[in-house]
Formats: C-alpha cells, structure tokens, sequence
C-alpha cells in the first residue's frame, strides 16, 4: 500500500481510531493489507475479518508480533496495536482499496483493467500481466483473487509508481461485480464469455448475463469494453457500452472480430494459431494445453493492444508462458503416464473443453481416461448438466471413467446409460479409494484428465497422481 498515515486511513474507511501507547495520528503505515496475518510484516495493515470457521480478531496479537502497524477491527482487542474500529471490517477494506487506487490514479499514471467472464478469468489475467510486465510495474491477482476480500487486497498492492492495475472480478451474486468495479472504475472492462458456471446462485443464465454486464456498466465515460463477438450474450453488451461513452474492441474466432485467431491446431505440447489483426498475421505457439485457451491469449492481445502494446510484442510474450495457473490445465506426470491436472475449478463449459482437450492431445494406441467431481453452484440445472458431461465423455471415447463423489454420482449413471457398461465407468465414493484404483489401473500411453470444481478436491487427487507417474 502506498505511504499513509493513520489518520487518513481513519477518515478513508470511516472508522474511529484507537492509538496505541507508541503512535500519534501522523504515524505512518506503508506496507501489506492483508486479512492474513501470516502475510504481515512491518508497516503492514491486518483487517481482523471475522469467519465461518474462525475470527480475524483471534489473530491481531500474531499481526502486532509480526510488524503490523494498524489493525481494523471490529472491536477493539486487548493487542499492542493501534487500532481502528469500524461497523464492517470487509467493507472498511473496500473503501481503503478505493481511496488508495483513486490516490495513485490521480498522481501517476495508472491505467486500470476489470475483467470477468464465466470462465477464463484467471488464465485471462495471467496472461495479460505477462505482457505488461515488460511494459511498466504492474500488479495483478494472486492465483483467482477476484471476490469481495481478494480483489480489493490486489488493488491495495499498488504503489506510486505502478503503471497497470489488473483486477480479476468475480460474482458471487447479482451486484457484486458492481460493487468491485466501482472501487476502480476500469479504463477498460473486458468480458469473456457468459456461461453456466454459477448459474444456480443467479436463477439463470439470463442473470448471469445481466451480472457479468456490470462491468461495462462501470467502465469509465471515454474507456474501451473488450468483448468476446463469438459470444451473442456478451456482443449484446455494445449497446450498453454505446450508452455510456465507450468504445468496444472486438475478439474471437469470426471474421468480424478486431483480434481474431486462425488455423487452430491443438497439440500435446500446447496449441498452435495464427493471431490476425487488420491485414497483419502473427504465428503463436501457446504452452498452455486447450484449444479453449485461445480465446483467452486473444482477449489478452485485445487488451494490451488498447493499452499501446504491439501484437508482435504481446504474442512473444504469450510464448514464454508455460502454465495458466497451478491445477488449470497443469501437465504432471511424465510422458509415459501424463496427467492433466484441471481441478481447481469447474463449469459445464470449461468441462467440456478440457475433455475435448486431452481427447485431442491423445495419440493412436494410447489411452484417455477422465477421472471427474461435480460441478458445483448449477441450481437446479446441476443434475442435466451433469448427465451431458457423462454422455460427452463417452461419446469422446474415454476408455476409463472415473467418477469421485456422491455430488458427481449422477455423471456416472449418465456414463453407464449412454453405453460404459462393461467396466470402462467407474465410481467412489472418495479420492482415496479412486487413487488405489487408478494407480494399478494406468498404464504407459495413458493421457488422464482430473477435473471438477474447487469444492471436490480432487486437484489434490491430481498431485498425488502426478507424483507418482513422475
């Protein structure tokens, strides 16, 4: 966080302030704002949120001994640590990330992008901050910081002299999108898709669309949205950027986008395209695994190409990157038995892409197998949702179906009904029984997706397995 005292961020999150025996209102603080303690050193801000599981406010005398300077809480605690006590600890940690952003904003020369999207969002942001980190200081979401704590303890990270602020933006319900993107008003705004994933916590995909158009909503008068033309619920949203003053850059696969990829070729090393922009075609060789992945290194060319940022120079960039993120289409294991560790997140649309993935990267003789969790956060759409996945394994011809986890259960009956009768589906009950199956059942040749949301655990199943086929 840039320098502040503890007065200005008294009146910045609204609070009252509690001085401790050694500090007087001019005292400063310059460092982490975190709602970890662990993440504390001198001058740091720990914001004491209170949990499901446990209270921020435990751990306030463990930020004071690590170096932390100020404490908001709400109430106060017997801690050697100046203090500042407010209604609503998150929202104080909000109001901090909007004043700090305004602040640098209004001195330097931040240039600020939102982006969201059903999926996408994490590789989409990775992939954009490896380009703009050659072109200034930049700061960007640690792994998928995008909800009402991570996306405002990413915007806190910005110093005097940081030139890109790249905020991912999640929502976990109608609203929240604006919420975040109010905290920064984007220059640009760039959404990738709307889908099925969180779908059950909007009633609809129809919701889904409204909430993800928050973010154009947001984007400043004069700013420019990034959208995917492929995608006719996102193309819809040009007529809202029209009202409010911003310019629209297209990307996608048609003839019409802006940014647009051709000859498309998905190998087992990653995926090969040609970039065109105007009359001008660029060769890229991406690492990261999935055919689906192209439409996220185009958007990520799109933006940086509003930035100032060269195509020739964006998709150079683009080549140095190897994965998207730990447990998204991460290869482990070895050539002999390689396992494509997708876990950390699932939705109807991104499980269908990873499986059209590895049956593509899969050669003659060799062997696909799909080691599948629920998908969660569908709604009442869940149970239809989770027999397509079941039929689409099938239909790619996975020889081995495993499927882990009551919430997933329907996957497998699914399986079975379309014809994964004679062993080839499989079921347990937990990752623990399905890894003692699956290590005397691979073989050389095999190609073994994991995949299925957060909340399954199965990335940990992925890690394991990659361990030992190493």
């Amino acid at each position: 966080m840039i320098r502040m005292t503890l007065a200005e961020v008294t009146r910045a999150v609204g609070g009252t302030l509690h001085l401790s025996a050694t500090d007087h209102e001019e005292s400063p603080v310059e460092g982490v704002v975190d709602t970890d303690s662990r993440e504390m050193g001198p001058g740091s801000v720990f914001v004491a949120k209170p949990g499901d599981v446990t209270d921020g406010h435990l751990f306030v005398g463990a930020a004071a001994e690590a170096g932390a300077a100020l404490a908001i809480v709400e109430r106060v605690v017997d801690a050697p640590i100046s203090q500042i006590v407010v209604a609503d600890a998150v929202a104080a940690l909000a109001r901090l990330a909007q004043e700090v952003v305004a602040r640098v904003r209004a001195s330097g020369q931040l240039q600020v992008v939102g982006i969201t999207g059903s999926n996408g969002k994490t590789t989409t942001k990775n992939l954009l901050a490896r380009i703009l980190q050659d072109e200034g200081p930049t700061v960007a979401p640690r792994a998928s910081f995008n909800n009402e704590v991570g996306a405002p303890v990413t915007m806190l990270r910005v110093a005097a002299d940081t030139r890109f602020l790249v905020s991912e933006l999640g929502a976990s319900r109608p609203g929240r999108i604006a919420e975040l993107a109010a905290l920064i008003t984007p220059d640009i705004g760039a959404v990738l898709m709307v889908g099925l994933a969180h779908a059950g916590g909007f009633g609809g995909v129809d919701a889904t669309q409204k909430a993800k158009t928050e973010l154009v909503q947001a984007v400043r008068p004069g700013g420019v949205a990034v959208l995917n033309a492929d995608d006719p619920r996102v193309a819809a949203m040009a007529a809202v950027a029209a009202e409010r003053g911003v310019a629209v850059r297209w990307f996608g696969r048609g003839p019409d986008a802006d940014v647009r990829a051709e000859d498309v070729e998905v190998t087992a090393s990653g995926t090969v395209c040609t970039i065109v922009v105007g009359g001008d075609r660029f060769p890229l060789r991406l690492r990261v695994l999935g055919e689906h992945h192209v439409m996220n290194a185009l958007a990520a060319v799109t933006i940086a190409g509003v930035l100032g940022v060269s195509t020739a120079d964006a998709v150079a960039r683009l080549e140095t990157v190897e994965i998207a993120e730990r447990w998204r289409m991460q290869p482990l294991g070895s050539d002999r038995v390689r396992i494509i560790n997708d876990a950390y997140n699932a939705s109807p649309d991104s499980m269908s892409a990873a499986l059209r993935t590895v049956a593509q990267i899969t050669a003659p003789g060799q062997r696909k197998v799909a080691v599948l969790g629920a998908m969660s956060e569908l709604g009442e759409q869940a149970g239809e949702e989770h027999d397509r996945v079941g039929l689409q394994a099938v239909r790619l011809r996975y020889e081995r179906i495993v499927v882990i986890g009551s919430a997933a259960r329907r996957l497998y009956l699914a399986a079975i009904s379309e014809g994964s009768w004679d062993g080839e589906a499989v079921f347990f009950e937990t990752a623990d029984e399905a890894f003692d199956y699956l290590t005397g059942e691979l073989r050389d040749g095999d190609r073994v997706l994991v995949k299925s949301s957060n909340s399954a655990g199965l990335r940990f199943l992925g890690d394991r397995l990659g361990e030992s086929f190493s």
